[in-house]
């Protein structure tokens, strides 16, 4: 950080604009992250546990319970903090901190989702030989290169913000540091460094995004090939629950990030954070849960 910055400590105005929601908020947030831990928990436990689960599908869901699980803990047990204290203040280190480890675990979570579906690209592919094509190496490989690809988009993200000058007011109107709240209260925020956020933030889900729509390209054009519907039906099932969650989380995610910003719009985007932060992280162990034999199945059996 440079010498030139003034702000020492920030003030996370968040849910301050409701105080008589604040007990209601708190046990709302709580028992949503009590119950994130527990889904992904059991998702972790039963794929570990379960020998039928020991696929690189149930590999990379895995990981993205994993990561979804850190980006809360990131986020909500200060959440939690804020809604019981009167003081919300948070050190210019601090906030820097839960920006990068928020947005690497974020960035993370896509590329895992984009290996999610060439995955599933080639098991429909190559039946035969995709124990062949995706090996243990190579699935360690592809989530090693989704860790370090979102970490590396993350500390270049908060080395831009963390950089400009903070002199105005230290109030983030947000429950965590976003980073169009915090860099509003910038300076010297210019459109080179707006421009250079966007495209960082562009990379990660853009990126992801392409990369899991040309698999499902591919997933397409094969099974409409497949002679029996009770075929693609069995092919394409698999893919179902991936696409349901993928679409949900880039969705949020490009709603907040990706459109323009307006002074107006900082409301809106905390609303959209509760929901991808206290609710989406939710919806992968749900999906894959309801919509999957094997995994209900390895479930029923850890649980007795």
């Amino acid at each position: 950080m440079d010498n030139h910055t003034t702000v020492r400590t920030f003030l996370l105005w968040g849910f301050s604009s409701f105080p008589d929601l604040q007990d209601l908020l708190f046990v709302m947030v709580f028992f949503s992250h009590v119950t994130i831990l527990a889904a992904n928990v059991s998702i972790m436990v039963a794929v570990k546990l379960s020998q039928n689960l020991h696929t690189p599908m149930y590999f990379f869901l895995c990981g993205l319970s994993f990561s979804e699980t850190c980006t809360t803990m990131v986020i909500v047990p200060r959440v939690l903090v804020d809604l019981l204290s009167d003081s919300k203040s948070i050190s210019v280190f601090e906030c820097a901190t839960q920006m990068f480890f928020f947005f690497g675990l974020s960035g993370t979570n896509c590329f895992i989702m984009a290996a999610m579906s060439y995955d599933r690209c080639t098991a429909i592919h190559n039946p035969l030989h995709s124990s062949i094509l995706m090996t243990r190496k190579i699935c360690f490989q592809l989530m090693r290169a989704a860790w370090l690809v979102g970490s590396l988009v993350s500390v270049c993200i908060v080395t831009i913000v963390f950089n400009l000058s903070f002199c105005d007011s230290n109030t983030i109107q947000h429950f965590f540091c976003d980073i169009s709240p915090v860099v509003c209260l910038a300076c010297d925020y210019t459109l080179s460094y707006e421009m250079a956020i966007f495209v960082l933030s562009a990379f990660v889900l853009v990126g992801s995004f392409i990369l899991i729509m040309i698999s499902y390209v591919f997933i397409g054009s094969m099974v409409m090939k497949m002679p029996s519907a009770k075929g693609r039906y069995k092919a394409f099932s698999p893919c179902s629950s991936h696409l349901t969650v993928a679409c949900t989380h880039y969705g949020f995610a490009g709603f907040v990030y990706l459109r323009p910003k307006s002074s107006d719009s900082f409301r809106e985007d905390m609303l959209m954070a509760v929901t991808y932060t206290a609710l989406t992280p939710l919806l992968n162990p749900i999906v894959y849960s309801l919509r999957n034999q094997e995994m209900q199945t390895a479930l029923k059996k850890d649980s007795r």
